[in-house]
């Protein structure tokens, strides 16, 4: 168990008549289960002022005020009016929802919920609030929607979310998150799985939607908040990583959407993903890769890198503390770690004292970068080294990776690989499944320069 709280519900009705009995017992398992926040979520009028008044007795408690599709044809002007007021000025209301579409069980004219649909969109345009949009086999006109109504300028979260990937990616380009709910679970639900595996994680949230949807093994139970841990470890189990990275990473998500609490923006040197330490040493490189992400922001898997200066030796190692349990210590950041080797080198060289194993992630351009030959300097420090080769050939490498050095760039990672395993244990080359790239043939080079080969995911850094 981490040793604070670090998962989110995003998306609850713990005001049910479902919680009565044991609400406070409810609230104590969520604690015990890592939860820092629970989102309640109105449905209708009476839930939204329960949720409003839930947020205002509980400080970790935030809610949402909107009318579900289902009651379409009961809103009136007076609704709207009330769901205003509830929203203005409270910083406890965060969205207004859930508000949107439901043609499974059409309990509302499709007209009516339509036309609800969008006033609700254009409230929260005015109060400058997200959505949070219910939408259950009516994703083409949810979408449509969506974009007629300008949705993007605000954003928001396809709640429960039940469409396909390509769908999934639609949302993610308008703005909005795809939020998971416990449904990922279930033996029969391999669409969601795959749009799990096929997002990345900084585009999702995680939910319950109690007391509906528990994940197993409570299916057929009631849910609550403490089963949301259920979803992010099976969120952890399809894309490789910890239940830590799945909350750290989702809970900064939902921060950021609502409003909560304000990002951390503190720069780290060390920070963790799955059981490996990364030291984030410089935010300069030599390439500027096309598909870098960090021109659209500097946070990897929840942890916020952009540095106001490069670290010292003692501040590397003071913000490494004790490495002892970590599976390895990685140079990797967000810069190209071997602009800083006589850093590396001093550190490295400590931390092989302790008994650290040592991996730099770089971009195979060092010997050009300094004009010699530096990778007899990284024997015996160094355990392994991951190049990122992304291309086969120099048009494709200039292409992608912007090297300052022109078509000395391509040949001197490609030389860089070939004589790396004579100081360094275990040497990988990488490509990035950029679309388009053949990574076939980039692992066809990799081997015939004698070294192993790793693609890394499009969809996911870090």
């Amino acid at each position: 168990m981490p040793e604070k709280p670090f998962l989110i519900d995003s998306h609850a009705h713990i005001y049910a008549k479902e919680f009565a009995a044991d609400f406070d017992a409810m609230l104590a398992r969520s604690s015990d289960a890592g939860l820092s926040h629970i989102i309640v979520v109105g449905a209708d009028m009476e839930s939204s002022i329960a949720a409003v008044e839930l947020a205002e007795r509980y400080e970790h408690i935030y809610c949402s005020v909107g009318i579900h599709p289902h009651d379409a044809d009961k809103v009136t002007e007076k609704c709207y009016e009330r769901l205003r007021e509830l929203a203005t000025g409270n910083p406890k209301v965060v969205a207004i929802g859930e508000i949107g579409l439901d043609f499974y069980r059409d309990r509302s004219p499709r007209e009516d919920q339509e036309k609800v649909f969008r006033r609700f969109i254009r409230l929260a345009r005015q109060l400058a609030l997200p959505v949070i949009v219910h939408d259950r086999d009516a994703h083409e006109r949810v979408m449509s929607i969506l974009r007629e109504e300008s949705a993007s300028e605000i954003g928001g979260v396809l709640h429960c979310f039940s469409g396909d990937l390509a769908m999934a990616r639609e949302c993610i380009d308008m703005g909005f998150y795809v939020s998971i709910p416990g449904t990922v679970t279930y033996p029969g639900n391999e669409a969601l799985r795959e749009v799990v595996r096929g997002v990345k994680t900084e585009n999702m949230l995680i939910e319950t939607d109690c007391p509906y949807l528990s994940p197993v093994p409570h299916r057929g139970k009631r849910n609550e908040p403490a089963y949301v841990r259920l979803t992010a470890e099976k969120i952890a189990e399809l894309k490789g990583l910890t239940v830590d990275d799945v909350g750290r990473i989702t809970s900064l998500n939902t921060k950021r959407l609502f409003g909560i609490d304000g990002a951390d923006e503190q720069a780290r040197i060390a920070y963790r993903i799955r059981n490996s330490l990364y030291l984030n040493i410089t935010n300069r490189c030599s390439n500027r890769c096309s598909f870098c992400a960090k021109f659209e922001e500097f946070t990897v898997k929840g942890h916020y890198l952009k540095l106001d200066h490069e670290p010292s030796f003692a501040e590397v190692m003071a913000a490494i503390g004790d490495p002892a349990g970590f599976d390895e210590v990685v140079f990797c950041g967000y810069g190209e770690p071997l602009l800083r080797l006589d850093l590396i080198k001093e550190v490295a060289s400590e931390l092989k004292t302790k008994g650290v194993k040592v991996r730099i992630n770089t971009d195979g351009q060092a010997n050009l970068v300094y004009g010699r030959d530096i990778l007899p300097e990284l024997q015996g420090l160094v355990d392994t080294i991951s190049v990122s080769l992304n291309a086969a050939d120099p048009e494709t490498y200039a292409r992608l990776c912007n090297t300052p050095f022109g078509d000395a760039g391509f040949q001197g990672v490609c030389e860089f690989l070939k004589e790396a395993p004579q100081y360094i244990p275990n040497v990988v080359a990488t490509a990035v499944t950029v679309p388009g790239l053949d990574v076939d043939e980039v692992r066809c080079l990799a081997e015939s320069l004698g070294v192993a080969f790793r693609k890394r995911d499009y969809a996911e850094v870090g």
